[in-house]
């Protein structure tokens, strides 16, 4: 049995049998049955009025699921209320979409061997999807796994996160009351070399994957010959300032786009690279902030920054944050544990270059402040590791901002804004070691197909 925790009170809320090894080939097969009979695909209309009864049920569940993501996963209820609403969203997005899944004309009679013939395209479903999702958005990470395959016309298995298994479960059943058809949506909850044994099958043609770049990595290396496949991992985003930033609206983003969800979040804010002119003014603002922030229960309407998801990560954060002192860090605010599911906002103002809070995903409520004299130097420095997301730049001039976004390594570069920023429709992933493949709503539904050619010969052309 897989027993689930609030990560809060670390008291039970939930358990679940676990699917056995011998059960998997049951459940592959009756989603690759779907698949292949063409007689059983669900015709676009058909998806499209699913998932429009499903976004109108889960309108009327607000505070139920926003309940569930929170008590699972630990992020603050108004930052869970949030999330619920964008999940909302993504599966009105998912519905409007199927009609943008389309083909076009291929032009003919360009040389003398391809007269008298006309082509088109279009799009079908690539088949059996296959999905593992992460703890830290438990409802709107398994809309874009789940329901955008459902949109594409694909039968989907979703594995999610073991500690955040509700709020999945909660969706799965919402799409059955909505009218899903038995099979084209399954829940597995099973140990890791059960989801292995499912994501390698032959029959998976589509693998998508939200968690950590060693796991991700791993298992698209194990992928049967040609299943396709999408890898969300994480970053260690950089934040460039320059001097003529707008204070007054900067702080209060960073602290948003860095303490959010306790800073388990791969685009959270982690290494703010401040010029020297403005380093201590920044440093000590956003760790003023910090302090502020309120720490607690995340059902209490009043909390800003829940527990992390487990005990074992508060020790880790703690050990990192411990590393990065001894390597010359200096704790401006935090630092500490309060209890064993939570940790204080910590800011560190110049850990050095190689401690594990500057070279490696922090996950945690920690934002580190670097000093820079030259802002090439700057950027070298954000350039500096293996993992690639999002990035930000705060400056009024222009050419600045052009000039960061060109040299950023990143898949996408906010201009004053934090690295968090998101809308559920735009493309999204990561590079070099932070992922493969693109996310986002219909980016997603589009990598869920296949283009198919269709080249008519006719003497009439």
């Amino acid at each position: 049995m897989l027993k689930v925790y609030s990560p809060f009170t670390l008291e039970q809320i939930g358990e679940y049998p676990l699917i056995a090894m011998e059960s998997i080939d049951g459940i592959i097969s009756e989603a690759y049955y779907l698949f292949e009979n063409r007689s059983e695909w669900l015709k676009p209309h058909e998806r499209k009025a699913i998932l429009q009864r499903c976004a109108k049920i889960m309108e009327s569940r607000i505070d139920e699921l926003t309940k569930i993501a929170a008590n699972e996963g630990g992020k603050p209820y108004s930052d869970s209320k949030v999330e619920v609403l964008r999940a909302i969203n993504g599966v009105e997005i998912a519905a409007e979409s199927i009609g943008e899944l389309k083909g076009g004309e291929i032009p003919m009679g360009l040389t003398p061997a391809s007269e008298g013939r006309m082509a088109f395209t279009q799009r079908e479903p690539i088949g059996v999807v296959a999905s593992i999702s992460a703890f830290n958005h438990p409802l709107n990470l398994i809309v874009h796994q789940v329901i955008t395959a459902v949109a594409a016309g694909c039968p989907v298995i979703v594995k999610p996160a073991p500690t955040t298994p509700m709020s999945c479960e909660a969706l799965v059943n919402i799409l059955a009351e909505a009218g899903l058809p038995k099979g084209w949506c399954q829940m597995v909850i099973c140990e890791n070399d059960v989801a292995e044994r499912l994501i390698t099958d032959a029959r998976i043609n589509y693998f998508s994957f939200i968690g950590s770049a060693k796991v991700g990595w791993y298992l698209r290396s194990k992928l049967s010959p040609g299943t396709r496949c999408a890898l969300e991992h994480g970053g260690a985003a950089p934040v460039i300032v320059e001097p003529d930033a707008n204070f007054e609206e900067m702080i209060p983003s960073l602290l948003k786009g860095g303490f959010y969800h306790a800073g388990q979040v791969c685009v959270s804010v982690q290494r703010v690279f401040a010029h020297e002119s403005i380093c201590a003014d920044v440093a000590n603002q956003i760790a003023d902030g910090a302090k502020q922030l309120k720490v607690g229960d995340p059902l209490s309407p009043e909390t800003e920054v829940g527990p992390l998801i487990l005990p074992k990560e508060v020790d880790r954060v703690e050990e990192w944050v411990n590393e990065a002192v001894t390597k010359g860090g200096k704790i401006l605010t935090g630092g500490k544990r309060i209890t064993d599911s939570t940790y204080e906002p910590t800011v560190i103002l110049n850990p050095s270059d190689d401690a594990l809070v500057s070279t490696k995903e922090v996950f945690g409520p920690v934002v580190c402040i670097y000093s820079y004299s030259d802002i090439e130097q700057a950027f070298d420095r954000a350039n500096g590791l293996e993992v690639s997301f999002q990035a930000a730049v705060f400056t009024k001039n222009i050419d600045t901002a052009l000039r960061a976004v060109k040299r950023l390594n990143g898949t996408a570069v906010m201009v004053n804004d934090h690295t968090a920023f998101r809308v559920d429709w735009m493309p999204f992933g990561g590079a070099k070691a932070s992922g493969l493949g693109l996310g986002g709503i219909h980016h997603s539904m589009e990598e869920m197909t296949n283009e198919k050619m269709m080249v008519i010969k006719s003497p009439v052309l």
